[in-house]
């Protein structure tokens, strides 16, 4: 699984210009799943996206997690994380997990991230065309793959 995390003051999705999600203070999660990904992947990447310090202290030092501020998480799919631009100018998806598998397995990755946060991740629609909308805090853009395990 290909995560990218911003840290923002707002976020929000629609889908059909209408307003399915949106959250204030908290972390925007784009979430890419790969074939092979698995209920592993998803538990390692919870663990460390709640405990992950990103969030400033009164010192102004990055030193609190997402529940430390009591934040907010919106979870968007988005199968192009998994894109191979290896050869020529068009981007391959061949990496990405079909639907069937990917769906399943960000619901329980949102699922883990909403027991862990003790509040429900908001969620955009998976598959659909969505427009997202944020203001990125810092900025802070952090990546994180679960093959990797940085």
């Amino acid at each position: 699984m290909r995560l990218v995390i911003q840290r923002v003051c707002e976020a929000s999705v629609e889908v059909l210009k209408e307003k399915i999600a949106q959250i204030g203070k908290g972390m925007l999660i784009f979430v890419g799943i790969e074939n092979g990904d698995s209920d592993g992947d998803a538990d390692w990447l919870a663990n460390k996206i709640i405990n992950m310090r990103i969030f400033p202290d009164e010192e102004n030092v990055m030193n609190l997690s997402i529940k430390d501020i009591n934040g907010a998480i919106l979870a968007i799919s988005q199968f192009t994380l998994t894109a191979s631009t290896k050869k020529g100018n068009r981007p391959s998806y061949i990496r990405a997990a079909r639907p069937e598998d990917a769906l399943p397995l960000y619901n329980k990755f949102c699922d883990l991230l909403s027991e862990k946060l003790g509040d429900q991740v908001k969620k955009g629609i998976f598959g659909a065309d969505m427009k997202v909308s944020l203001i990125n805090d810092g900025p802070v853009t952090i990546i994180i793959d679960s093959k990797l395990k940085e």
